[in-house]
């Protein structure tokens, strides 16, 4: 893969704007391997080689990458799980694993495969009892927990024990733990895995709204590109631990020559498909009733009057790019 990196981040401010700053981050494990039918030798492997991040208050950052890619290990370090092994981290201008008890303070976690409510009480008791462990307010407490319960609809739920919830619901749960404390960053690894439709409309529409009040930093790790395009406006791509996008979801598809198609059905098929400016045929179907175009330089409104003004539409629809297309071109380069 292309160790390039594309930098097309929007500017955010100045550094002391930046709620998540790092440099020169790197993590290397040693690993035995084996180097004979009787004998094991070390080797060094990095997971982490070289990121440079930086992260503004506010901001929706989606993180991705191919398993194995260093995702994971990120997120240990910037939340203090691991300490790196070179570079600098500053998370709300704290370094990570020396200052990881105020830290926890100011961030909150999601990790997918684990939980911080208390498997065996009701969920309004896991949340009481989170309330002492941040020691937040009762007032304030309440008013997250209000907020929590109207976005996520835990109602009909609180008073159940956890280890009786469904997936989607202590989902749910786990979201309003890790805010209830108000923390400024919230890092979220696959919180939508083995979700139904349903329970994935929720989470995403909370998410959004969180994001769209601004109060909280979102750091998303999924492998369902789908999140990504509702709730993040900013993509970063790693692979074998380094940064290989950074910047917009349009700009890895101008990157990768994706495009907006146009699909025109038409009522009689032409005898040659017609050229228009701006937008390349990609393929003819139904025996040249279907014609499929891309859009670069025009515009969809330009390519339906050419076709218009050409053939008798039966249907126009616009198709657009398929983010996991694109990112799986990504990976194999």
């Amino acid at each position: 893969m292309s160790a390039e990196v594309s930098t097309v981040r929007e500017a955010s401010g100045s550094s002391t704007a930046d709620v998540i700053d790092v440099r020169g981050l790197r993590k290397e494990f040693t690993v035995r391997v084996r180097a004979g039918r009787l004998r094991r030798e070390k080797r060094v492997v990095s997971a982490v080689d070289g990121i440079d991040l930086r992260v503004a208050r506010g901001e929706m950052l989606g993180y991705i990458g191919p398993n194995g890619a260093g995702k994971s290990t990120t997120l240990k370090m910037l939340t203090g799980v691991l300490a790196p092994s070179a570079g600098e981290v500053r998370v709300c201008g704290l370094r990570p694993v020396p200052q990881r008890t105020r830290l926890a303070l100011r961030i909150g976690v999601v990790f997918g495969q684990r939980s911080q409510l208390w498997w065996d009480l009701p969920l309004r008791d896991s949340f009481d009892l989170l309330r002492h462990v941040y020691r937040v307010p009762a007032a304030e407490h309440a008013a997250r927990l209000r907020r929590c319960r109207d976005l996520l609809d835990l109602d009909g739920f609180l008073d159940t024990p956890v280890r009786q919830l469904s997936l989607g619901q202590r989902m749910r749960g786990e979201l309003t733990a890790a805010l209830l404390h108000g923390p400024e960053v919230l890092f979220l690894d696959e919180p939508t895995i083995g979700l139904d439709v349903v329970s994935k409309q929720a989470v995403r529409g909370f998410l959004a709204e969180l994001g769209r009040a601004g109060d909280t930093t979102l750091v998303l790790t999924t492998h369902d590109l789908a999140d990504i395009e509702r709730l993040c406006r900013r993509l970063v791509v790693i692979d074998h631990g380094r940064v290989v996008h950074d910047g917009s979801i349009a700009a890895l598809h101008d990157r990768y020559g994706s495009r907006r198609l146009v699909v025109a059905d038409l009522d009689t098929a032409l005898p040659e498909p017609p050229v228009l400016p701006g937008a390349p045929l990609r393929r003819v179907e139904a025996e040249g009733h279907r014609l499929v175009y891309a859009l670069e330089s025009a515009t969809a409104a330009e390519v339906v009057a050419g076709l218009a003004g050409l053939a008798t539409l039966r249907d126009i629809s616009i198709v657009e790019p398929d983010i996991e297309e694109v990112v799986a071109r990504l990976y194999g380069r």
